[in-house]
């Protein structure tokens, strides 16, 4: 029989990094009861269809969930491939472009496979809300839509803010977190796990349970983590992301490239540390006793860590040494996505695509000169070709770095 932490325990687990926690008492209730009968929670997550590709800011609210896996409770991870046929316009200014139920299917079953690198298998369930919501009549729709107003749907930010201004905003897109809140009731979900992006489609979920006589979830909201360049929300659009499938390599890098004001937040969300070593990153590094680089080398060895192990973080970085230190390159290095050269392009085509000189003529002399290398290894020969199929760094000449990629 499974022995569930305490209440204290419980709390302190759920409310570690948390932006909010609602309602606190209603949640408490609800692991009382659970300790009381001995029944796991039911801890529900929905996920993005339209988004397949994972990043470590998506980890952010999966690791959460993984939490309450270990606590003993159990996992619903629902994806949404019938409100992907919608599209939410979740912090967009526009309407999102709705997919088909067999893209969203397929795009559940790439972000099914890169969330089990982090969810454990043995307390979670797989659901596709086509499961219920297919099933709903046009007098169901009636129903629900009848159990909130125009005004409340126009308390979400975006919706009203493109109604202020005069931008199309169509019905339809009301449906999606009434169809969302669905969700909740079919499963009789305890809580919610979301982003801050989300926070008004999980309260909406509270409400509709209640009109359907399902006791209201209670929600915990994570922090959306900022993307390597510290301002933007990671983005693989931005280019600011680390994918959780990067490879060793790929991730301790990124991560060695964010600003020195992102360290201990990157410590927190991407490597998962506790408070107490938080707050001894942070107490060393305003007092001067820890050096920004050393606090950036934690943080990504135990970063990369999380997701290939502790020999693969040691690993990334022995060769992050060897090739950023014993070399002489800066860490933070500009990007460069080349996608029109082929897999494997030679090297001068790729400095003169790439600006990093003027002409294929200055490539070759700087090669037969001695001066060009990748990942630390010079070029002999100006024939050479570059793999692409993982990120490269280039040096030209003795001040000229540059990280080049497929996209």
């Amino acid at each position: 029989m499974m022995m569930f932490p305490t209440l204290n325990e419980q709390m302190d687990i759920l409310k570690s990094g948390a932006a909010e926690v609602l309602p606190e008492d209603e949640i408490v209730k609800k692991i009382e009861y659970s300790l009381k009968h001995k029944k796991p929670m039911i801890i529900k997550l929905g996920c993005d269809p339209s988004r397949p590709d994972l990043h470590i800011g998506h980890a952010v609210v999966l690791r959460k969930m993984r939490q309450f896996q270990d606590m003993g409770h159990h996992a619903i991870l629902i994806v949404g491939d019938f409100t992907g046929m919608i599209g939410d316009p979740t912090g967009k200014s526009k309407t999102r472009p709705a997919l088909t139920l067999d893209e969203t299917r397929a795009n559940g079953q790439s972000y099914f496979d890169q969330a089990s690198r982090i969810l454990s298998e043995k307390n979670l369930t797989i659901k596709y809300n086509s499961e219920w919501l297919s099933e709903m009549s046009f007098a169901d729709v009636i129903k629900l839509s009848a159990q909130y107003t125009v005004a409340q749907m126009l308390e979400r930010d975006d919706f009203s803010k493109r109604f202020n201004a005069n931008e199309p905003l169509s019905i339809h897109e009301f449906l999606y977190p009434l169809a969302q809140a669905m969700d909740s009731v079919a499963i009789k979900s305890d809580i919610e796990l979301g982003g801050t992006d989300q926070k008004f489609n999980l309260i909406v979920g509270r409400e509709i349970q209640k009109a359907y006589g399902v006791m209201p979830q209670g929600i915990i909201i994570m922090p959306i983590l900022e993307g390597t360049d510290g301002v933007e929300k990671m983005s693989k659009s931005l280019g600011n992301y680390i994918a959780i499938t990067d490879t060793p390599r790929e991730m301790f890098g990124k991560v060695m490239s964010i600003p020195d004001t992102m360290i201990t937040r990157y410590y927190q969300y991407a490597a998962m540390a506790s408070q107490e070593e938080i707050a001894t990153m942070s107490t060393g590094l305003q007092d001067g006793s820890l050096h920004p680089r050393s606090a950036k080398v934690e943080t990504a060895m135990r970063t990369v860590a999380l997701y290939h192990g502790a020999d693969a973080g040691k690993a990334a970085f022995e060769e992050f040494e060897r090739i950023f230190v014993k070399k002489d390159v800066p860490d933070v290095i500009d990007d460069h996505i080349v996608n029109d050269l082929g897999d494997n392009p030679l090297i001068v085509d790729v400095m003169a695509h790439t600006g990093m000189v003027t002409s294929k003529g200055e490539a070759r002399r700087l090669i037969q000169g001695g001066g060009v290398s990748i990942d630390g290894e010079k070029v002999q020969d100006i024939s050479q070709t570059i793999d692409l199929s993982s990120p490269k760094i280039i040096k030209a000449g003795k001040r000229k770095f540059l990280r080049v990629m497929k996209g």
